[in-house]
């Protein structure tokens, strides 16, 4: 069995070749909540919704995120009526949000949701929230003292202001999902997925038992790297990283996993880092790692698989 954290796109990407290059059963995902959120009154898990959508190929493949052949009905009649809609949502993708809601309203905890919406979409891996309780990612940036959603810092702000800090709200009282933690016990292999490590990766790692988990592990886990020659392939991973003091380089991804990940997976553009990863006690894997068909991704998890 292979467990893998995971974020939103780049995860999805990995995984949509991973469960080809295994049998689908035998992958588990444990997926970042800290992203979910409520606006309109729905609750919202984008990084849940995206692996979802990729796997079962209805994902809006130019965005990455959303489903595919969406319409845009209600949030131009929501703009008519002076309504909020710099959160995009399609009315194929509200359809899922709806659904959550009323089951969570009706007691349904979100591992359950999470599992009715994978069997609805005929998906064969099982995708696990990190945790039914509420963790928050919140993130401080320059020239204001309240914490934003980071949804707000996302999306409506665009991820433009330098960020002068991130917190994982509700982390330290939040439970792991018991059945996340126990593939972590007994999964051949433990990925970190190529995802935003302090984003999406960390909310996950913050989790108490989390870490100490990995830590047990260590030769089992595999990390791949999100940036490559110095830029983040999705998202503002680098871009945080420098603003928090932080090398946005194959070195920093080294310098935050090389505690509890034995080999960290980097990309070609990047082999002369090798010798310095390998002297932070991390074993350097050199691939091709820029996913830009399913069948590129279907060849990296092959080669990850082999490792291990």
């Amino acid at each position: 069995m292979i467990a893998v954290l995971s974020g939103g796109v780049g995860a999805a990407k990995f995984l949509q070749g991973l469960v080809k290059a295994v049998d689908e059963s035998e992958v588990v995902a444990i997926v970042n909540t800290g992203d979910d959120w409520y606006l309109h009154g729905l609750k919202i898990c984008p990084d849940l919704d995206t692996i979802t959508y990729t796997l079962s190929g209805q994902v809006n493949t130019e965005m990455g995120w959303g489903r595919a052949n969406e319409t845009w009905n209600a949030m131009e009649s929501l703009e008519i009526l002076g309504g909020e809609t710099w959160f995009r949502l399609g009315d194929r993708d509200l359809a899922t949000h709806l659904y959550r809601t009323q089951r969570a309203q009706s007691g349904a905890t979100l591992d359950v949701i999470t599992r009715e919406i994978t069997e609805a979409f005929s998906i064969g891996c099982t995708i696990l929230p990190m945790t039914n309780d509420t963790v928050s990612t919140k993130v401080q940036i320059e020239n204001r003292a309240d914490l934003l959603d980071f949804q707000e810092y996302f999306v409506k702000l665009r991820a433009e202001p330098r960020v002068s800090k991130v917190a994982y709200q509700g982390c330290e009282s939040a439970s792991v999902l018991k059945e996340a933690m126990d593939a972590l016990l007994i999964a051949d292999q433990i990925i970190i997925a190529p995802s935003n490590p302090i984003l999406s990766i960390e909310p996950i790692l913050s989790l108490p038992g989390i870490k100490e988990c990995l830590l047990e592990r260590r030769n089992k886990v595999i990390a791949i790297s999100p940036i490559v020659n110095g830029k983040a392939l999705k998202g503002p991973a680098g871009k945080i990283m420098a603003e928090l003091g932080q090398e946005a380089s194959v070195l920093g991804i080294a310098k935050r996993y090389r505690e509890f990940a034995k080999y960290l997976v980097i990309d070609n553009l990047d082999i002369e880092y090798s010798g310095e990863i390998r002297n932070s006690s991390m074993e350097p894997v050199v691939l091709g790692t820029v996913m830009t068909t399913p069948d590129v991704a279907t060849g990296l998890a092959k080669e990850i698989i082999r490792l291990i």
